[in-house]
């Protein structure tokens, strides 16, 4: 995701990440591959994120927003548990959505697929304000600091009634953090590409400039991400 005025571009002119790059969507989903193309580990990730989400004290009744949801490898846990039509999802890629809404949601009862939004840049198109809870997993670790900026100031002045959001992001120690990094898990990150690592301190500056309360977690997932809790302020 990028705000609307940049091209998805580095410096170097090589795509901001994977997903921007022109054909990615369209070659990955007529392979099949709609479950590998959001990081693989299909049903793990989707359960640590579903685990999470509860311990975190989310309810049925609670309205929630899956940020960079892709296939729904979230969304198929998720929708079953909630009041119906209380998830919404964005993604990068509509078509991606509506593939996992196709072959991932088991009841389609409980969710309209009206609530499946194509957003480039954090806009939230259509979503409505009476979000309470959500959830951007994975995304900003395909993402530079900037682009974390504008998504948590987006989330922020959109949504009134929310009470928190958790995000992941990829974390380099000072000493060699203009190098590549071995995360715990084993992928590696950089400071100049996808997967993008950031400095702890700028993540939480970041945070507090867009309005919320960060507050890291003490809780292992999957490639060594780090989980945030952001609480507005």
């Amino acid at each position: 995701m990028k705000p609307r005025e940049e091209r998805p571009k580095g410096d170097d002119e090589r795509p901001v990440s994977p997903y921007h790059s022109p054909g990615f969507y369209a070659e990955a989903l007529a392979k099949g591959r709609h479950r590998d193309i959001v990081g693989g580990r299909w049903e793990e990730t989707g359960l640590i994120q579903m685990q999470l989400l509860l311990a975190a004290g989310l309810e049925p009744q609670h309205h929630f927003l899956d940020i960079g949801a892709g296939s729904l490898r979230l969304g198929c846990r998720l929708v079953p548990y909630l009041q119906p039509n209380h998830y919404w999802a964005t993604d990068l890629s509509g078509a991606l959505l509506r593939r996992g809404y196709d072959l991932e949601l088991a009841d389609k009862t409980r969710l309209s697929p009206d609530q499946l939004i194509e957003d480039a840049d954090f806009g939230f198109p259509g979503v409505p304000d009476s979000i309470t809870h959500a959830m951007a997993f994975a995304v900003f670790t395909h993402l530079p600091l900037a682009h974390l900026a504008h998504g948590l100031a987006q989330v922020r002045r959109r949504f009134p009634a929310l009470e928190w959001l958790m995000f992941t992001v990829f974390i380099a120690p000072d000493a060699g953090f203009d190098k590549p990094h071995r995360q715990p898990d084993g992928v590696v990150t950089h400071p100049d590409r996808a997967p993008w690592h950031h400095r702890l301190g700028d993540v939480l500056a970041t945070a507090r400039a867009a309005g919320f309360a960060p507050e890291p977690q003490a809780t292992e997932l999957p490639r060594g991400q780090l989980l945030i809790r952001a609480v507005p302020d």
